[in-house]
């Protein structure tokens, strides 16, 4: 399949916009997600309700995504602490706007997420909520009414959520303690009742476990709680089916070819434990961190894109394997600016596309790692 007329019209479109350059011919005849389809993958992007952001509200942004996507999940609109503002108050205007747009695009949305089990992401009411006299059945009855009131709102237009997002501490690998679980009567009966809940109200959806385990030096204590997490859900018997792979990938030296081969023999031990385990796999929150790499942006690219082809080709040789989303298509937008700039203050370039919507060495890297991966059996 190649960019429709449709498509093609938006893209041009956005070139009359300010930093907008070309995309045809730059990107080929195929977006991302067309080059994903020939392998039965599906290719997508988070995207904010924003104005003028990384939104469909930016014509920009929005023919990015028209061009390269078939899949879409929103940064931040489904979180608790954008979602639900109060006890017995939701308000679904943001993320029913990316609703009504994916709709229109015809782009599936994956629902991110009911559950983040950090205290610091949870909302402020949540972790001062008096929980009563019976704080366990208190505290089931908010999760269960909130996974209730978004699984049923939404239906079958979404087919895939991220139920937990986040519960091990990477440090340890623990499992983390917020009011809520600590009401409930621990960590592991909240994260399987949300399980639960949402496999009673979204019996068609895929239930995904979502984490930023890595594959870098470091996080050996991380991947091992989520084994164990993971182990626990399959003792117990609850509806887990994949784990999500966030994949927010960081550099730290120059050879960022010799460091990922470094890397790929415990990840595989990892993977192979997980899908050994008969979980599917997903590739939830692509971008990678230019950490250790050279200030000028061509060497920083090549760097980049070295690196994700390797990491991606490892991932693809796994045909539990079938989506890959990234976490924002274009640098102008990336929260990793923001959340750890460069010591040497040279602005951050994790994304496929610039900050001036021009294609880099990672979007060619994504759609020749795509190209080369291996076709996925038929579901």
């Amino acid at each position: 399949m190649t960019i429709d007329i449709t498509r093609r019209a938006s893209l041009a479109g956005a070139l009359a916009l300010p930093f907008a350059a070309p995309l045809a011919g730059a990107t080929g005849p195929d977006g991302l997600n067309d080059v994903a389809g020939r392998k039965g993958l599906r290719f997508g992007s988070a995207l904010s309700a924003r104005p003028g952001g990384a939104s469909a509200d930016n014509p920009a942004y929005a023919a990015l995504l028209r061009a390269e996507c078939g899949l879409l999940v929103a940064e931040n609109e489904m979180k608790w602490q954008h979602l639900r503002p109060a006890p017995g108050r939701f308000d679904f205007a943001a993320f029913d706007r990316i609703m009504d747009w994916a709709a229109q695009q015809r782009m599936a949305v994956r629902g991110h997420n009911l559950l983040w089990q950090r205290r610091k992401w949870m909302p402020a009411w949540l972790e001062k909520y008096d929980f009563g006299a019976r704080p366990a059945q208190s505290a089931s009855a908010i999760l269960i009414d909130h996974i209730t009131a978004v699984t049923q709102r939404y239906g079958k237009r979404i087919a895939s959520y991220d139920v937990v997002n986040e519960a091990v501490t990477p440090e340890t690998g623990a499992l983390e303690v917020t009011a809520l679980s600590r009401a409930i009567g621990g960590t592991e009966a909240t994260l399987d009742l949300a399980f639960h809940t949402a496999h009673d109200h979204a019996p068609h959806a895929e239930l995904v476990y979502n984490d930023y385990m890595s594959w870098e030096p470091g996080n050996a204590a991380h991947r091992a709680g989520v084994l164990r997490l993971l182990e626990g859900f399959r003792r117990r018997g609850v509806p887990v089916h994949a784990l999500g792979v966030q994949s927010h990938l960081v550099t730290d030296d120059p050879d960022t070819s010799g460091s990922a081969r470094a890397y790929e023999r415990d990840w595989r031990h990892f993977l192979d434990a997980v899908t050994g385990m008969g979980y599917r796999l997903l590739i939830t929150e692509l971008d990678v961190r230019d950490n250790g790499l050279p200030v000028d942006p061509a060497a920083r690219d090549r760097g980049v894109a070295d690196y994700a082809r390797r990491y991606l080709d490892v991932m693809f040789s796994y045909p539990q394997l079938r989506d890959v989303v990234a976490w924002g298509l274009c640098d102008r937008f990336s929260w990793i600016g923001s959340f750890e700039p460069r010591p040497d203050k040279a602005a951050r370039r994790p994304c496929p596309y610039d900050a001036g919507y021009r294609p880099k060495p990672l979007r060619a890297a994504i759609a020749q790692a795509l190209a080369a991966a291996p076709p996925r059996p038929a579901a």
